[in-house]
């Protein structure tokens, strides 16, 4: 590989944009973040065609967090033909979206908008690349930040497969250098988990007592994520850092 070749990261500022940045300055990438942090706004374009000028691919990890269907739509849906439009222009030769494994089976709240995502690249003007993977271990961090009611931390019922953010970033930017390849092998984490069991042994690991009570969330979605539709399929690609190995390495806070 030529060294200084461009590539962009869109969300590179997020939770795995960061590691994507990381691992392709490590493999001798120059790294453009589209972010609004460095001047780029991905929903009205501003910037954009600058940031885009001689890069040869870009990884979209941008993301939003909401469980509306439809703020999921709009923010995916725009952000998705505003980066497409703005690459075709720059005659960018690669687009890789990172997606979520099982997104087409229940494509309700936060996944209608992953769904939508994936529809316009696949028809979209770019050579394409779409990676499915599954939760991140700091997923039970977001959720056990995020899902309370007054000072009770909840823990929503799934069955999932969960993965190192640093092994998706590893994973996008191999998918680079291999070139454009439609839908990729899905990736997951080595073993499935629940995910009450997860959010209570990060509490635990945080220093947190409390009673945490799990939970069935309401609608499709919800029971998707109970009844295994989120899972893997058998010949998913395998990460190798388990959720335990994962929790061990958190930091109680002082």
């Amino acid at each position: 590989m030529g060294m200084n070749r461009i590539i962009a990261v869109a969300g590179g500022t997020g939770t795995v944009g960061r590691h994507v940045v990381d691992a392709a300055r490590k493999r001798g990438y120059d790294v453009r973040v589209l972010a609004r942090s460095t001047g780029v706004d991905l929903s009205t374009g501003e910037g954009l065609d600058r940031a885009l000028d001689g890069v040869e691919a870009v990884i979209d990890t941008a993301n939003l967090s909401t469980t509306s269907a439809d703020a999921s739509v709009a923010f995916f849906g725009t952000t998705t033909r505003t980066m497409l439009e703005a690459e075709a222009r720059a005659s960018v030769r690669h687009h890789v979206a990172l997606s979520i494994v099982g997104v087409d089976r229940a494509p309700e709240g936060y996944y209608a908008g992953k769904a939508a995502q994936e529809a316009l690249v696949a028809a979209g003007p770019v050579p394409w690349t779409i990676q499915r993977a599954t939760q991140f271990h700091d997923f039970a961090a977001q959720l056990y930040a995020g899902a309370k009611l007054g000072p009770v931390h909840l823990a929503p019922r799934m069955r999932t497969q969960p993965v190192s953010t640093e092994e998706v970033a590893e994973a996008l930017i191999g998918l680079v250098e291999a070139g454009p390849s439609g839908r990729a092998r899905d990736l997951a984490g080595p073993r499935e988990e629940a995910l009450v069991d997860m959010i209570r042994a990060y509490a635990r690991a945080i220093g947190h007592r409390g009673w945490i009570p799990a939970i069935n969330l309401p609608g499709a979605l919800g029971r998707a994520q109970r009844d295994g539709s989120l899972l893997p399929s058998p010949d998913a690609e395998r990460g190798r850092q388990t959720f335990a190995e994962w929790v061990e390495g958190v930091e109680r806070p002082l």
